[in-house]
């Protein structure tokens, strides 16, 4: 795997090239949602820088991951810590989480490969969805007891 520099408009291409391959393929929804969501510009990734860093990420994987099916890879978890650790600035780490959220909901389903990537960065990265998102996360109000038949011949 190539080595960029920490914090780089590279490292931070190859982040959203995990995102983007996270479910093992390049999906069609996931590459508009970077015009969608203007992650590109957000991240200050030239068009150009992007490319060739997904060309080089593609290049690296098929020498080192797994793949289980013609045309799919699996990232592992050593991998994606390794690639995570090369954004150390607490912003950018941020900027990016908020990128892998938009592109790994592109689709509408969350797949293995996408969920194991969002928990590391978020672990890795000491970061929750709240603080990358506008979900809102509200305390859940019990609406009335639960009531089973033990507890009604308990009262009776």
């Amino acid at each position: 795997m190539r080595k960029y520099p920490i914090d780089s408009t590279e490292a931070m291409a190859r982040i959203v090239a995990v995102a983007l391959l996270a479910d093992g393929a390049l999906d069609h929804s996931e590459v508009e949602a970077l015009e969608k969501h203007e992650l590109r510009d957000n991240l200050g990734l030239p068009a150009a820088t992007l490319e060739r860093v997904l060309h080089e990420f593609c290049n690296d994987l098929l020498q080192t991951a797994r793949a289980p099916n013609i045309g799919q890879i699996e990232l592992d978890a050593q991998l994606v810590d390794h690639l995570l650790d090369d954004i150390q600035s607490h912003e950018l780490q941020k900027k990016a989480l908020a990128a892998i959220v938009n592109i790994v909901n592109a689709d509408g389903s969350l797949n293995a490969g996408e969920a194991i990537l969002l928990s590391r960065a978020m672990s890795r990265w000491g970061l929750e969805l709240h603080q990358v998102t506008r979900i809102e996360v509200r305390d859940a109000k019990l609406l009335s007891p639960v009531v089973t038949a033990q507890t009604q011949v308990a009262e009776a």
